[in-house]
């Protein structure tokens, strides 16, 4: 067999290049070997992220024509082919392809599980159409997409309500609907509450996994289609048998025990998929979505009296919260009281209260970073330096999904036997499709004033001992995780040995149920599914690690020296800095220079002092995945030369991929571009590889624990160089194999205690008197303004005028029109940013733009008026 192509993972391949992708020439004996060699060199051949010709190549291969050596040209006129595939007409505001649960396995280097926000209505349509619950299907956000099929399939869209019609007929959510080849199904805006609706076909969508899943992550560019569906896009079906439909009626119900038998049978696809006629799922077995939820909460990890106050931990579950309009999939923001603090600082974490040395967070953490509290989704940060408060159980992150911009939220409490109670009933209604599935909309009539009060500040710890000579303390961080906490609330790298040991231990006695190790700075976080692995049994293991731990505590661990290029304060730097003073915080004061407050926060002399450090130190890799995809968290071997700084409050909202930053006492590389909150010293190459393997990359991830880093300067063209052959081979990494050895390093300590306690009390002298400052000048908290606008009555209207209304809240970005315009219906009008995403605002009358009321960069809340038209005017 030769195969002869031009392209590989990672091609981008231009609107003009060459049609002939590959090339495959078989040869055997005879000619029925060759065409059986060939056949299976097609069927075994994945080509994704543009279109070809392969399974029409197949069909050709498997005629009757080629078989017996008959194949003409003109025989192709003739072919019967059928294509297994979707075209997509317009791509919606954002739709993505992804599956359940996501992409497990990898939290410990950055990578989120993604999947569907909404995991319930995800998993139902899934249902509907006979499928795995997994099985890849498609997320719609606001607004969803034009999909022009090529087969006959069953499909099924479950989740808010949106405008659904096929051929311009009118189609039902929450039950199946036959499409035939060549009809197009068109889904308009979300209706109503909710934001997100999800279609599932009759056998699933075809994609490759990346890293176990099909699951896109947008801001990694990778799973599914990288990205979110764009008009042209082409999506592969799964091709199933062409069995015989089973007959169901229409009525036939899909509770346990009254479905038909024969319905019973086409519940499961397995091997070999059947459609079935229709199915419609019951009222009451279809998620409630409103403008108005209760998410019930784990207290913890970080609660009263250490992180927050009593006053505080009441606040957050007697108060009602409501979403901000600068939400997406990494997290729900939400608008709220400030706590009250029961820190001044974070110490050597960050100025801000709510610094923390960085450990992982769980899926719905309540994440404060600064003042202001982030729920964190499935595309959410693994690791991080904020408190979080309370944690959503599994059975209730599917409303997550469902948080539209200007929603209302409350926080209850539950404990954690109820919390993993409730995902067992949810998962027996989802397997059983049973009407009394306590999760569905009853429970949510829970309030407060049910929930005993200490639970909402209580310190829910679970166990405690000692690993060596640390205390360690386990806090629950909802119903699926468990931080292990080693020591006092400081930065020490003899402890993080030890998170790195009692890890080591738990992987070579792995129970089952224990999905994920993430270790952070002074703690362990544990991924774990109760339903398999019961809280009490895991706390019992812990317990065995403790005694074993003391007996054979290691001394020595692999430490390559790995040395970055660093492009000094670096233009991407300086521009995110501009941006980020333009549009989020004007007069901060670690703007318009970072490095300048790096410099006076640490008390140091001058620019080339901070400088100097920053190239003289060997940073020891404590965690990875701190911002996305490998992002090394590290921090100086030598505490001298530790430099301590405040992060970003409120935080940036862009950050350039491989920029590098200092918040607290570690330094950070970005693996990907996003939001971010380090102070910027430069910028570095890659550190995550997505599609080659290289000397420096064996696998996606180019750094390792206990990894250390050392950077020499180059110039920003250099590295512009740097970067663009380094993920394909071409630049060579230096890397030096060498060792940590814990015995060592503490006698380093030892032998400078005196030096590293001077420059410790010029730098916390220096801490202090920023701190002061900011008191003083009242900059120590921040206050986002938020515009107050009432929707528009259109009572005061003028005659003959229509009010133009923002259909979601966010904020205003861009105008298309001006006083005077003239426009038709269906013209865009104006373009809103929100949940991350652009909205277009388009007329529905033809007219005269009277009056404009709001100006690019104003906030706006759902139905708040944007401009006039004159319906009466003509010219």
């Amino acid at each position: 067999l030769r195969i002869d192509s031009w392209v590989e993972s990672g091609i981008v391949v231009p609107a003009l290049f060459d049609p002939m992708i590959a090339k495959m020439i078989s040869l055997a004996d005879n000619r029925t070997t060759a065409l059986t060699l060939l056949d299976s060199a097609i069927s075994q051949t994945v080509l994704y992220g543009i279109e070809t010709n392969l399974t029409y190549v197949r069909a050709i291969v498997r005629s009757a024509e080629a078989q017996t050596g008959q194949l003409l040209t003109r025989s192709l006129a003739s072919l019967a082919f059928t294509p297994a595939c979707v075209s997509v007409l317009q791509g919606g505001t954002q739709t993505t392809l992804q599956d359940y649960p996501g992409r497990i396995g990898y939290w410990h280097v950055g990578v989120p599980p993604s999947g569907p926000m909404d995991n319930l209505s995800f998993r139902l349509a899934n249902q509907l159409v006979g499928n795995p619950l997994g099985a890849p299907a498609l997320e719609i956000t606001l607004n969803g997409p034009g999909l022009k099929f090529h087969r006959d399939t069953q499909v099924a869209v479950t989740g808010a309500h949106i405008e659904l019609s096929l051929d311009g007929a009118p189609c039902p959510q929450f039950q199946t609907f036959w499409v035939k080849a060549e009809q197009v199904l068109q889904l308009g805006r979300i209706q109503g509450a909710g934001c997100r609706a999800y279609l599932a076909v009759a056998g699933g969508f075809n994609c490759p996994e990346y890293l176990g899943s099909a699951a896109t992550f947008t801001l990694g560019q990778f799973g599914g289609t990288g990205r979110a569906l764009a008009t042209g896009d082409t999506l592969q079906l799964v091709e199933i048998p062409q069995l015989p439909d089973v007959s169901i009626s229409a009525e036939a119900s899909l509770q346990l025990g009254e479905t038909p038998p024969q319905a019973q049978a086409a519940l499961q696809w397995g091997e070999t998929a059947r459609p079935r006629s229709h199915i419609e799922l019951p009222t009451a077995l279809r998620p409630a979505i409103t403008e108005d939820w209760v998410l019930r909460v784990i207290p913890g990890p970080h609660t009263a009296p250490d992180f927050f106050t009593a006053a505080d931990m009441a606040s957050l579950f007697s108060e009602t919260w409501q979403v901000h309009y600068q939400s997406s999939r990494t997290g729900v923001r939400l608008l709220g009281p400030k706590p009250q603090w029961a820190r001044e600082t974070g110490g050597e974490a960050g100025l801000h209260p709510s610094n923390i040395h960085d450990n992982a967070y769980a899926f719905g953490s309540v994440d404060f970073t600064g003042d202001m509290p982030v729920i964190l989704g499935v595309d959410g940060p693994s690791l991080g330096g904020f408190v979080c408060p309370a944690t959503v159980i599994a059975a209730d992150l599917w409303k997550l999904g469902q948080l539209k911009a200007g929603a209302r939220l409350r926080f209850v409490p539950v404990t954690h036997a109820e919390a993993t109670a409730l995902e067992a009933q949810q998962l027996q209604g989802l397997a059983q499709l049973n009407s009394q599935d306590a999760n569905l909309p009853a429970t949510d009539s829970i309030t407060t004033a049910a929930v005993p009060f200490d639970r909402a500040v209580f310190n829910p710890i679970a166990q405690t001992g000692r690993f060596g000579p640390d205390a360690y303390v386990c806090r629950l961080a909802g119903d699926h995780f468990l931080l292990v906490e080693l020591g006092p609330l400081e930065l020490d790298i003899a402890r993080r040995f030890r998170v790195h040991a009692l890890m080591l231990w738990l992987e070579a006695n792995r129970l089952p149920g224990l999905q994920e190790l993430t270790p952070g700075v002074r703690s362990l976080q544990i991924h774990y599914n109760p339903q398999q692995l019961p809280l009490t049994q895991l706390l019992s293991h812990l317990a065995q690690a403790e005694a074993e731990l003391a007996r054979t505590q290691p001394t020595t661990l692999p430490s390559r020296i790995v040395y970055l290029p660093l492009s000094w304060d670096d233009e991407a730097c300086r521009e995110a800095i501009a941006k980020y003073t333009a549009s989020v915080r004007p007069g901060a004061p670690w703007c318009p220079s970072n490095l300048e407050f790096i410099r006076r926060i640490n008390g140091l002399r001058d620019l080339a002092a901070v400088k100097d450090m920053v190239f003289n130190t060997d940073y020891l890799v404590l965690g990875l995945g701190d911002v996305y995809l490998g992002a090394p968290l590290a921090t100086p071997l030598d505490p001298r030369q530790r430099l301590v700084t405040t992060k970003y409050n409120p935080a940036r909202t862009w950050t350039a991929e491989n920029s590098v930053g200092i918040g607290g006492a570690y330094l950070c590389v970005y693996g990907m571009e996003g939001p971010g909150g380090y102070q910027f010293v430069g910028r570095t190459l890659q550190m995550w590889n997505t599609f080659k393997t290289t000397d420096a990359f064996s696998q996606p991830w180019l750094l390792r624990f206990f990894d250390q880093i050392r950077f020499y300067e180059v110039s920003a063209e250099e590295l512009k160089t740097i970067r663009r052959d380094f993920p394909q081979g071409r630049y060579a990494l230096r890397i030096e194999e060498s060792e940590f050895n814990l015995t060592h390093y503490q006698a380093f300590l030892d032998e400078n205690r005196s030096g590293i306690e001077a420059f410790t009390a010029q730098r916390e002298a220096a801490f202090a008197a920023e701190l002061e400052h900011w008191r003083a000048s009242g900059q120590l908290t921040y206050t986002s303004p938020e515009d107050s606008a009432s929707p528009i009555d259109e009572a005061a209207l003028p005659p003959g005028i229509t009010a133009v209304e923002s259909p979601v809240a966010g904020s205003l970005w861009q105008l298309q029109v001006a006083e005077g315009d003239q426009v038709v219906a269906g013209q865009v009008l104006a373009i809103l940013e929100s949940m991350k995403m652009e909205i277009e605002v388009t007329a529905t009358t033809a007219g005269r733009v009277e009056k404009i009321l709001r100006q690019p960069g104003q906030s706006l809340g759902l139905g708040q008026c944007l401009l006039w038209i004159n319906t009466q005017s003509s010219s």
